[in-house]
């Protein structure tokens, strides 16, 4: 069974009485969105109704996100998210004592510009898949029903995220600092690894691996 498919039987095993709520996390280049977008997939086929966001959606404009200075670890981590909109529109209204009438983003990065989005309103039993960074975040954590962590080093995730056409393929770089040292940043400070109902190692893309719970003692022991 596919990774893919595992996460797809466990949300849908959750009680349907209301949305139910999934996040997956990792560094940048981990492959969140092929993930959530093929999670989506997969719950849709089994007849689920899927609404698909991204924290992307919730970005600060730059005058926010790189008010520490454009370069800032600390500011990749802390401005790049609006998380009061993206709770009181998004997570809010989908949580079991909302509305159900959510916006499912604000802002378009690629034009650096504020985008409107008329309020949708989701069925009882629809599922929210999210992907983005930082998801495991104090402010979020308490809203997911079921998360993924995606296990990437970032050897690998740096030179995968270049070849969408962001930032250079060298891990080594000091461009690359502000994103590697802001993530190492919310995994120290965080512990998605370990606030994640699941992690997999997602280093080949063609073959993602379920890694085991660290809690859970082998057999016999």
């Amino acid at each position: 069974m596919r990774p893919c498919q595992h996460v797809a039987e466990a949300v849908l095993a959750l009680p349907a009485d209301r949305v139910r709520r999934v996040a997956i996390d990792g560094v940048d280049g981990a492959g969140k969105t092929f993930f959530a977008d093929e999670l989506g997939e997969e719950l849709t086929a089994r007849g689920a109704t899927v609404i698909r966001a991204s924290t992307d959606g919730f970005l600060n404009p730059p005058k926010t996100r790189h008010r520490r200075g454009r370069d800032s670890p600390e500011g990749y981590y802390r401005d790049s998210f609006d998380y009061g909109r993206m709770c009181r529109l998004l997570l809010d209204p989908l949580s079991p004592r909302g509305n159900g009438e959510y916006v499912r983003a604000v802002y378009d990065v690629h034009r650096e510009r504020e985008v409107r989005m008329l309020p949708e309103l989701a069925p009882d039993d629809a599922i929210l898949v999210v992907d983005g960074i930082f998801t495991h975040r104090d402010e979020l954590i308490r809203y997911w029903d079921y998360s993924v962590w995606l296990e990437v080093p970032f050897t690998v995730s740096i030179p995968r995220g270049a070849k969408r056409g962001y930032g250079t393929p060298d891990p080594s770089s000091p461009k690359n600092v502000r994103y590697i040292a802001g993530q190492r940043l919310y995994m120290a400070e965080c512990h998605p690894q370990t606030r994640a109902t699941l992690v997999i190692d997602n280093t080949d893309l063609d073959k993602p691996l379920l890694l085991p719970d660290p809690d859970e003692s082998p057999s016999g022991s």
